[in-house]
């Protein structure tokens, strides 16, 4: 059974940072690729970003340079590191994995911006 618990969020200023972790219940070497994706209010889910086990990473654009996604193979970890925080950030993160047999998903963690 896998497991993906999310962790690390909170409530931050403006320009602040947070870190969010996900903890897989199993080796990550198990997926074929993880991220992170999010869902602000009112608004779809959206991928934030992800990597494949053949190393490449992506990032959306309204991210880039601010985030940085990154894992940690022997605690089974994946970490998404948030920088120069903006209230367009405030969503529910989510941990996502992706195998052969299909997409797991963590419970999400809430991260709210105030300006």
């Amino acid at each position: 059974q896998v497991q993906l618990v999310e962790s690390g969020g909170g409530l931050v200023q403006a320009g602040g940072s947070l870190r969010l972790s996900c903890a897989a219940s199993v080796s990550i070497f198990t997926f074929n690729a993880m991220g992170w994706y999010r869902v602000p209010p009112g608004k779809q889910r959206e991928l934030v970003a992800g990597f494949t086990t053949g190393g490449i990473t992506n990032y959306a654009d309204s991210v880039k340079g601010r985030f940085t996604i990154s894992r940690d193979s022997a605690e089974n970890t994946v970490y998404l590191q948030m920088t120069s925080l903006k209230p367009e950030d405030t969503a529910v993160y989510y941990c996502n994995a992706e195998t052969l047999r299909g997409y797991y998903w963590g419970q999400g963690t809430q991260v709210t911006i105030s300006s």
